[in-house]
């Protein structure tokens, strides 16, 4: 198996101490319902992430040189231990986020399937001790009570979320079950639709004015964006956020609001092709960028 290696690689050579940026790699992956291998994506970034420029050119900075990242070894590994069951993924996420989070992390975790999320955002409601938002970016509403026997499939990741007591705000969602749609209904959950996006230039401000909360916890599926740009998803899906519209919707919100973390799940690579893996490391440095101009960590 491939040795996990810091994202940018030699352009973000720093210590764990000297970091404020830290990757948490979560390469879980149990309940996949279509295309297989997002447990594979957390390496394929990293790897991908070695070819980005350091320089910013948006932001006119190199984030790497500035900011201090530094790449954890990976937890919940199921390439390692294929067995691994849901709760005990909870568990060790949770427990690794509080623990970056006391001592004072950014953290952007990448996965791995999108049920990991309930255990990031577990950990920063215990840690917080305060009412956030969660936004998610993603194709799906991911709001069943249960799928396929488990409460824990990435179907119903958002499910668990709501059920914490969190406002929530999906964006570019275009696939839903009629059992969502009616909690949809039922909790008066403001969806950005992705059918609306395209045709409305004020759908970001839109979005925005529906965030209540100070504090926004972002989770990003890959496949909430056009797949023409990141095909290697798990369960692919026609429209999405185009590349300059992903970037305007988080360049906002991390003006807006104080983003407390953030995740980017569901890659799954495609052989003899590296276009899903390389875009996914490019957004993760956006990610970092964003939150670095408006912490003024540059």
């Amino acid at each position: 198996m491939t040795q996990m290696i810091q994202f940018l690689g030699s352009e973000a050579i720093t210590s764990y101490q000297d970091a404020r940026v830290v990757i948490l790699p979560i390469p879980y992956e149990a309940t996949t319902t279509y295309r297989k291998g997002c447990e594979n994506g957390p390496q394929a970034i990293l790897d991908a992430s070695w070819q980005l420029e350091a320089y910013d050119e948006e932001l006119a900075h190199q984030a790497c040189h500035e900011v201090g990242i530094y790449t954890l070894e990976p937890i919940a590994d199921t390439r390692i231990n294929p067995k691994l069951d849901a709760e005990e993924m909870l568990s060790q996420t949770s427990s690794k986020v509080k623990e970056l989070l006391i001592d004072g992390k950014y953290i952007i975790a990448l996965g791995g399937e999108h049920a990991i999320t309930t255990g990031l955002v577990k950990a920063y409601q215990e840690f917080y001790q305060e009412s956030f938002t969660v936004v998610q970016i993603d194709a799906h509403g991911d709001m069943r009570f249960e799928y396929e026997g488990s409460k824990h499939n990435h179907a119903c990741v958002m499910r668990r979320v709501v059920e914490l007591g969190l406002p929530t705000l999906p964006v570019a969602i275009r696939s839903i079950c009629q059992e969502e749609a009616n909690l949809i209904k039922e909790k008066q959950i403001p969806v950005i639709w992705d059918r609306h996006i395209d045709s409305d230039p004020d759908w970001i401000e839109k979005a925005i004015a529906q965030i209540k909360t100070q504090k926004v916890f972002l989770t990003i599926d890959v496949d909430g964006i056009d797949p023409s740009l990141i095909p290697g998803v798990g369960t692919p899906e026609p429209g999405g956020l185009t590349w300059n519209m992903t970037l305007r919707f988080l360049k906002r919100l991390y003006e807006k609001f104080e983003v407390i973390g953030c995740d980017v799940m569901e890659l799954a690579p495609i052989a003899d092709s590296v276009v899903s893996e390389f875009t996914t490391a490019k957004l993760v440095y956006k990610l970092i960028g964003y939150q670095s101009l408006t912490q003024n960590w540059f």
